[in-house]
């Protein structure tokens, strides 16, 4: 019986497609194909963040490949952390081209509100203390909304690349970019609906020991907008891709076999 499956893995905020390279030999040598996407201005995507003004913008290069699939293929979308908003901007375009959509301690929107709200819901669960030497750049001064920010390496160390192995910390102090927000786009009602991000079944992996999306936070997103599965890797802190690969490839490919 043909089990191969397509593996489509969309990263976060200020990320690429780089920080997938432990998780895409696992998958390969377990005979699966492969697909990661650098975003608009993100890993060595050509473009710089002035030239992206939208989230459309941003999520181009993923639009740009859902549409040259075949029309009888189908992938396992994945999302890591902010990819969360863009691949559900892709389920909403093309819901027929996914089997599943798997979020990674990542903002999983309902069709109730605007995908912003979640946004808003984080910095409830965040203080300001904790983001360390994050940069966030406003519209308007700081009573507008924030446009950008950037990653800093102390935020890296204490925070996002908890419990990763230090080479993996270096190598994200070396790739990350400053990345867009689009707060004005995703505050937008009707971008996502029931008929189409909808039908598209959903599994939410949630990430134990995350101190950037907490606990309670992920825990609250899962209540918020319910998928049909949730799967806990313990120890895992936000870059699971780093910390936990076996586990969380494994865990993919569980998730890919069952939901076919």
């Amino acid at each position: 019986m043909e089990t191969k499956k397509h593996f489509v893995l969309v990263h976060g905020g200020g990320h690429g497609a780089w920080c997938w390279y432990k998780v895409i030999p696992l998958l390969k040598l377990a005979g699966h194909q492969v697909t990661a996407l650098d975003l608009g201005a993100c890993g060595v995507n050509p473009k710089q963040l002035h030239e992206v003004s939208s989230i459309s913008d941003y999520v181009q290069p993923l639009m740009e490949f859902m549409a040259s699939l075949p029309p009888d293929e189908k992938i396992i979308l994945v999302g890591h952390s902010f990819g969360g908003f863009s691949i559900s901007l892709a389920m909403e375009k093309f819901p027929e081209k996914i089997s599943v959509a798997v979020f990674v301690s990542a903002y999983m929107p309902s069709c109730r509100n605007p995908p912003a709200t979640l946004i808003e819901e984080f910095f409830k669960w965040t203080p300001v203390d904790s983001l360390y030497d994050c940069h966030a750049y406003f519209s308007n001064g700081q009573d507008g909304l924030p446009v950008s920010f950037s990653i800093g390496p102390e935020y890296l160390t204490k925070m996002l690349y908890l419990h990763c192995p230090p080479e993996d910390l270096e190598l994200g102090k070396l790739l990350v970019r400053p990345t867009g927000v689009f707060m004005d786009d995703l505050g937008k009602d009707s971008l996502l609906t029931e008929a189409k991000f909808g039908c598209v079944r959903r599994v939410y992996v949630e990430c134990e020991g995350d101190v950037v999306m907490k606990e309670g936070f992920q825990k609250w997103l899962i209540a918020n907008s319910p998928p049909e599965e949730v799967k806990v890797i313990s120890e895992a802190a936000h870059m699971v891709m780093f910390s936990k690969p076996e586990e969380f490839s494994q865990i993919l490919q569980d998730i890919a076999e069952k939901y076919n």
